[in-house]
């Protein structure tokens, strides 16, 4: 019975020197301050944002996070502060063994640029608008006749499907939604539109309009043209420069 308390005792005794042990060591490292922040792009995506503009996102306490306890530090207000930041797609902030607060930032990437009479802004892939910077100018396919949020996503899938090809992806540098709800491309190659239609049978439309591209860039007469429709079911129908016709 004796051996058991002394056991027992003897375990509460290492459990209290612990306690006090791990206490002294937080408390101690809590008082060390942070040496310096870190700013991590992911992939090297750093277009918009710069290292001394996302050291402005890390101020607690109206303050600089550089120098201050590790104790005080908010790491989820921190991130939460980044995070809010229009160009930031996903944020992470931690503190290193050594003290170093790290931020690692997954910026936004715009998909198209929306414009119109009385504003112009970016889109990534989910979206969500982003606004222009005087630091980075995407090249994007310009957007105009779409404005509301089912518009918008709308257009995502149909920019999708766009760079899904790489010969389209660098060849259609603007879109426009008209009155009839149709699709029409600027391209780059000549001073013809392509009439894409409604946002109907997508994938067909693509097949039709690369299928007539392969043909017409190999007889080289792509510019012959002023318009290609390939709304229609089964067909390309085309407007010459200078007189109508078919193809």
């Amino acid at each position: 019975m004796i051996k058991k308390v002394a056991t027992y005792l003897s375990f509460l005794v290492l459990l209290v020197f612990l306690a006090v042990l791990y206490g002294f060591s937080s408390n101690r490292n809590g008082a060390k301050k942070v040496l310096k922040p870190v700013v991590e792009f992911k992939a090297g995506d750093n277009n918009f944002l710069t290292h001394s503009m996302v050291d402005k996102l890390l101020i607690q306490n109206q303050e600089f996070v550089k120098n201050q306890p590790k104790r005080v530090l908010d790491l989820h207000f921190l991130e939460a502060n980044v995070s809010a930041n229009p160009y930031v797609e996903k944020a992470d902030v931690f503190l290193t063994i050594e003290g170093v607060l790290k931020t690692v930032i997954k910026q936004r990437t715009p998909i198209a640029r929306i414009v119109d009479k009385e504003k112009s802004f970016y889109v990534d892939k989910y979206g969500v608008k982003i606004p222009l910077s005087s630091n980075f100018s995407a090249r994007v396919p310009l957007v105009s006749g779409v404005g509301d949020s089912e518009e918008i996503k709308e257009l995502t899938t149909l920019i999708k499907a766009i760079e899904s090809n790489d010969f389209l992806v660098k060849e259609i540098i603007a879109i426009q939604k008209n009155a009839k709800n149709e699709y029409v491309f600027t391209v780059r190659s000549g001073d013809y539109k392509i009439v894409f239609g409604e946002f109907i049978n997508v994938d067909v439309k693509f097949k039709k309009l690369i299928a007539f591209y392969n043909k017409a860039l190999a007889d080289k007469t792509i510019n012959n043209y002023k318009t290609i429709t390939v709304k229609y079911h089964n067909q390309v129908v085309c407007t010459k420069q200078n007189q109508d016709g078919k193809q």
